[in-house]
């Protein structure tokens, strides 16, 4: 006898937990950079070597982390009653966790890029370690939002709760992640294709429910005596 399929209820534990561990990774990458990059402003006769330690621990580990915590954080909301823009905890972490991924990818990564191969203009520790400790920071403070969840609901008009998705949404995320760190970590350099693709399929299968469940009950009922 085969054993059973993982239930609805352990992929969604397990979207948690991966969301929890790449988000506590992502922090402590951020602080790891920014001590190296710290070490690069104050020591020049290690200057290089510290920048190109910084930008293989961005390239490798960094940036896939960071799109395995938001990929699973988008799938949490989209996929649950939580929804994004339900309560101001999850609004402001779906925020602050959109202006970081801009950060990372086209502030910081490009920085890492020209100041290691000129690595004689690296500006005071005051100038790139500041993205990656107020990353770490920012991080931080989302996980106590995690916890807290201060505020309480969003107001103005009454938004229909989002139901649970299905069982498939929350694998596809788990499966995801491991799948593009592996990746990051074979090239060298960030290629979250499977995030990209898991998060475009659940936010389409998100429209496409709560598009169906504002059709009159009735009119449901019609579309489906229609199509049998």
């Amino acid at each position: 006898m085969s054993p059973a399929a993982p239930s609805l209820r352990t992929w969604r534990q397990l979207t948690v937990w991966l969301h929890v561990l790449t988000s506590v990774g992502w922090m402590a990458l951020a602080a790891v950079m920014a001590v190296s990059l710290a070490f690069a402003a104050t020591h020049p006769a290690l200057r290089l070597g510290a920048l190109e330690t910084a930008h293989h621990l961005d390239q490798s580990l960094l940036a896939p982390l960071a799109a395995g915590s938001a990929l699973t954080g988008i799938v949490l909301s989209a996929a649950t009653a939580f929804g994004f823009f339900h309560h101001w905890w999850v609004t402001i972490k779906f925020a602050i966790t959109l202006v970081q991924l801009y950060l990372g990818i086209f502030v910081l990564s490009n920085a890492l890029d020209v100041a290691r191969t000129t690595p004689e203009q690296v500006p005071s520790a005051t100038g790139l370690v500041l993205g990656p400790a107020l990353m770490a920071g920012a991080i931080a403070f989302q996980g106590w939002l995690s916890i807290a969840k201060p505020w309480g609901r969003t107001p103005g008009i009454r938004r229909a709760k989002p139901p649970t998705g299905p069982r498939w949404v929350f694998a596809a995320a788990v499966v995801a992640v491991p799948v593009d760190l592996t990746v990051g970590l074979v090239l060298g350099h960030p290629r979250p294709l499977a995030a990209i693709l898991v998060l475009v399929v659940v936010l389409v299968h998100r429209a496409w429910v709560l598009r169906g469940s504002r059709i009159a009950p009735g009119a449901r009922g019609q579309l489906r005596s229609s199509i049998s």
